[in-house]
């Protein structure tokens, strides 16, 4: 049986401009627990990177804030240089310990970590660099004017932002090109359907965060449980179709430490869900995310 490869799930152009495939990684679990620190197997985390082109996976996403630091230099590590990949990263967290997070968007700090993740990743320039959070405590325009500045310095080619509403991609865009968004977005949590339509109509790349997520919806009996038994697959697979079936600007990053999981996630790429499994799961969705509500 042929490997999984990442590329049996379409492509989508970055700005219009840099094609990568539709479903990616995400560089946050290759760290220590709390995503703070060294991974637990460091050897594994550093197979399952080196494993990503060989199975089409040529899109990265990371942060300076997962480790903190760690996940940025064990890609540098494991690809460095980059052939034929698009290593994203974002900033504007501070991390003082496990699972701690703290926003923080001074127009210094931001250019400080984009400078610092230029040398940690081994470029001249970020490809596609997100903001990982507005900080309220700064006016936003300060915090994209910095962006903007940025991109015409060429430290950034593309920019993105992460956990918007519409109007703060609307205003983001009188300063810059939004290229993609990060939000968290998945079958059961489906809070952000209007910035996935907007970024639809706009060609906007949307990044969904904690993509696997199914909720009880894996129960025996459940459209998803049934779809995983057509498909001979696991439930999480079947999520990931329906993200990429659900809009042609959506970009998965399913993340993971292990090999076997990446080839688990990578062949949810193949899977087409027919309508009447696709409407099944929607409407189950829909409803577990108004009951949650």
């Amino acid at each position: 049986m042929p490997a999984p490869n990442a590329a049996a799930a379409g492509q989508f152009a970055i700005a219009g401009e840099t094609s990568v495939n539709r479903l990616g990684f995400g560089a946050m679990r290759i760290t220590g627990p709390g995503i703070w620190g060294e991974p637990e197997n460091r050897a594994e985390a550093l197979a399952t990177l080196r494993a990503l082109p060989e199975l089409g996976v040529n899109f990265i996403d990371t942060a300076d804030s997962y480790g903190p630091y760690v996940s940025e230099m064990l890609i540098r590590e494991a690809l460095h240089p980059y052939r034929g990949l698009l290593i994203a990263t974002k900033g504007g967290f501070v991390r003082t310990g496990p699972d701690q997070w703290t926003p923080v968007g001074r127009p210094e700090y931001l250019r400080q970590e984009v400078m610092m993740s230029l040398r940690r990743l081994g470029v001249d320039r970020i490809d596609l660099w997100q903001l990982h959070r507005i900080d309220p405590k700064v006016p936003r325009d300060e915090q994209f004017d910095v962006i903007r500045a940025m991109r015409a310095e060429g430290l950034i080619r593309h920019a993105g932002l992460s956990e918007v509403n519409v109007a703060e991609i609307e205003a983001a865009q009188k300063f810059f090109p939004v290229a993609t968004v990060q939000n968290r977005y998945n079958l059961v949590d489906r809070a952000h359907e209007a910035v996935l339509d907007h970024c639809a109509r706009h060609k906007i790349g949307f990044i969904p965060w904690f993509p696997l997520a199914a909720g009880n919806l894996a129960h025996s009996g459940s459209a998803l449980d049934a779809a995983a038994r057509r498909h001979d697959t696991h439930p999480a697979a079947i999520a990931l179709a329906w993200e990429l079936q659900r809009s042609p600007v959506m970009l998965p990053i399913p993340g993971t430490s292990r090999r076997a999981h990446l080839e688990e996630n990578v062949a949810a790429a193949a899977i087409r869900l027919t309508d009447e499994e696709f409407s099944a799961l929607d409407h189950q969705g829909r409803e577990a995310a108004r009951a949650a509500s």
